[in-house]
């Protein structure tokens, strides 16, 4: 089958070599059972391009099961697509074949495929590689045997490289990649598509047919179309619904398409006004500016011990510093110039006869906190006996646990 007969037969439009190009490899690897990774963005016809392979394969007469991953809870995908036994867990009354079982002899199409949890992701790929997975709260090996599209919109790679999704996983799906084009890509497409569902939806609705002036098909060949065909469809009925002149204008039209429209204009990517900082970036120069102060006023110490407390040479050396310290600190009316340091009074020493003036040093000793969770609990445990003399019934009421709890804690911590 040709690429134009298929596309009559699926009911795609559009003349765009990269769609061409995906047209043929579907239909080249639809006869054989390998595994297609399709990617392209949301709305631009993944699904069709399954159905392609499907039917035209081996399998057309098995069953076709298309399973949307993202719109099933983690806690219930399992036995969604796998089946679960009576009384595997809550709820679960009876016995059920799950997506992989019933699809046996057929297809099954995994759409938002990157979505899926880890744990789901290990008993996919054990499919993959020999046809066998277990329900749900059982221990018996079932076999499949079905032929798995998978599809996503987001980069696969990248969600590997960040741990969210197996390499083996993604290297199995991927033997035949396909890339569905976005519709900005396929420009000359666009007014095909639109005048296409304009007219199904003329029919539909029983309005007459609408015209588009240059003007108008100008707009929507430049627009960027971020929800891609899906979102021209939904644009195209609305015109056919709402506009009441059926000859469609520019300024018509622009009344349809959001916003965005005036936003792809080019532009600095780094163009960042004062108010697009987040708070992470604010924290971040808050955080920076706090240690730069650390390290002067570190600087500034050390010098003052240097010299010996002789705080007018160090000033004389250290305008900067100093006048950072008269912008950052508001002094009282009069006292600006006050910075005052205290010296410490000297002792008088009699050692062996000899009086001396000396100062004491005392090397400071930072104890560090411990972390530990066992020491936290038996210092709170020694505090509430303390405090309630020794009487464990009272001290366990102040902790929060029970005697025979406290009393074997105090066994354990050896209190």
């Amino acid at each position: 089958m040709d690429t134009q007969n298929i596309k009559q037969r699926f009911g795609i439009i559009g003349n765009s070599p990269l769609l061409n190009r995906a047209i043929d490899i579907a239909s080249q690897v639809a006869p054989t059972d390998m595994s297609v990774l399709i990617t392209g963005e949301s709305g631009s016809g993944k699904e069709v391009f399954s159905q392609i392979i499907h039917q035209m394969s081996a399998r057309k007469h098995g069953a076709f099961i298309a399973v949307n991953c993202g719109a099933i809870p983690e806690g219930t995908i399992d036995s969604e697509l796998f089946g679960h036994e009576k009384g595997s867990f809550t709820g679960a009354h009876e016995a059920r074949k799950g997506y992989f079982e019933v699809a046996n002899g057929g297809t099954i199409f995994l759409d938002e495929v990157a979505e899926l949890p880890l744990g789901t992701q290990a008993r996919l790929l054990r499919i993959l590689e020999s046809g066998e997975y277990l329900r749900v709260g059982s221990s018996k090996v079932q076999k499949t045997d079905v032929r798995i599209i998978a599809a996503t919109n987001v980069d696969v790679y990248n969600r590997v490289k960040n741990g969210k999704f197996r390499e083996d996983l993604y290297y199995r799906l991927n033997t035949v990649p396909l890339r569905i084009p976005a519709l900005q890509e396929r420009k000359e497409d666009i007014y095909l598509l639109f005048r296409k569902f304009a007219a199904d939806f003329s029919d539909k609705y029983r309005s007459p047919a609408l015209h588009l002036e240059p003007d108008a098909i100008q707009i929507l060949t430049n627009y960027s179309w971020p929800g891609n065909v899906r979102q021209l469809k939904n644009i195209a009925e609305q015109i056919c619904v709402l506009e009441k002149d059926r000859n469609v204008t520019g300024q018509a039209i622009l009344n349809y398409i959001p916003n965005e429209a005036g936003s792809n204009l080019p532009m600095a990517i780094n163009a960042q006004s004062k108010e697009d900082f987040t708070e992470r970036d604010i924290l971040y120069k808050v955080l920076f500016d706090m240690k730069k102060d650390m390290v002067e006023l570190k600087k500034l110490v050390a010098e003052i011990i240097q010299h010996g407390g002789n705080t007018a040479t160090v000033l004389a050396d250290n305008p900067q510093y100093i006048n950072q310290l008269y912008r950052d600190v508001e002094l009282p009316a009069g006292q600006e110039h006050a910075f005052t340091i205290q010296q410490p009074a000297p002792v008088n020493n009699n050692i062996n006869g000899n009086s001396n003036s000396d100062y004491f040093t005392h090397d400071a000793e930072e104890v560090e906190e411990s972390l530990s969770l066992i020491d936290k609990e038996s210092d709170l445990i020694k505090k509430a006996l303390k405090k309630h003399k020794g009487k464990r019934k009272f001290a366990a009421q102040e902790l929060g646990i029970s005697e025979r709890t406290l009393y074997r804690k105090i066994k354990e911590l050896n209190l």
